[in-house]
């Protein structure tokens, strides 16, 4: 399945495609609006998509709200610590609000905030070396994404693609047995705005169960921190116990999900919206490290 494609629409940035069925505005730039607006709604239009997926600052939320979106969650100072964002939604297809599999997405949440800021088991097998994954390890990191991930919204299966955005202010950080990658993860750093996406986490089946994604996010937020990071989120699979009780675990907050949003190994599914403020001593930790 090829993944939707990156596009500008002029300063902002968009990703669009009949693998998510949707429009994603990711970045939205104050001079394309609110002209933006109704080319969304052309472009949704043109190709028939079930749904338009937005990111904006609170600034925007009135005329998207004018029109139709509605807010599916909000991270409290995530541009610079200081302004909103909200995660908004228009759906042009109506039974796209409507999740098959909503039961078990209530399930993991509750399951999730039971056991929020718990302490979790963490692996220290001797054997295994957690590490900055770099451009020389693309080759095994892109094996390791198709091994987990039969298709992804993005081209993670691609070495290539893994070593563009190492250049684009995306960080990786892997854990290692001997020569093997057994889990890995990254950071997509908006240094500008002072956030940073915790994304693309994968681990080998058989390593499962051994805390190693916790591992993965410490060393992520550590890394995000020394660089002036204030903001961590996370848009989880809203139906993985692991990564949502995962987050749970390591402080963050669940801010809304995300209905029907995203396509994963062949389907639609709802994601979790996590969120987390950075505390001053962890840069200072980054630094002593």
């Amino acid at each position: 399945m090829t993944p939707d494609m990156l596009e500008h629409f002029g300063h902002s940035l968009i990703q669009h495609g009949t693998s998510s069925d949707r429009i994603y505005l990711m970045k939205l730039a104050r001079e394309d609006f609110p002209a933006i607006i109704s080319q969304l709604d052309s472009l949704a239009s043109h190709h028939g998509y079930g749904k338009i997926f937005i990111k904006v600052p609170a600034w925007a939320r009135p005329s998207f709200e004018q029109q139709g979106y509605v807010v599916e969650a909000q991270v409290p100072g995530f541009y610079n610590g200081c302004d909103d964002a909200f995660f908004m939604a228009r759906y042009g297809d109506p039974h796209r609000r409507v999740d098959p599999d909503a039961s078990r997405v209530a399930e993991v949440l509750q399951v999730a905030q039971q056991k929020k800021n718990t302490s979790s088991h963490i692996c220290c097998d001797p054997t295994l070396t957690c590490r900055p994954a770099g451009p020389k390890d693309c080759p095994r990191m892109a094996r390791l994404y198709r091994e987990v991930f039969a298709s992804y919204p993005f081209p993670i299966h691609d070495s290539g693609y893994l070593a563009s955005t190492m250049a684009q202010q995306v960080r990786y950080a892997g854990i290692w047995q001997d020569d093997e990658l057994v889990a890995l993860a990254s950071a997509e750093m908006d240094c500008r705005d002072q956030n940073a996406e915790m994304t693309d986490f994968a681990t080998l089946p058989s390593m499962r169960g051994r805390g190693l994604a916790h591992q993965l996010l410490h060393r992520l937020e550590q890394q995000a921190a020394g660089e002036g990071i204030t903001t961590f989120y996370t848009i989880a699979r809203a139906t993985s116990f692991g990564m949502n009780i995962t987050f749970a675990q390591c402080g963050y907050i669940f801010a809304g999900t995300l209905i029907r949003n995203t396509q994963i190994s062949g389907g639609l599914e709802s994601m979790n919206v996590w969120y987390k403020h950075a505390k001053p001593t962890d840069s200072l930790t980054q630094l002593a490290e």
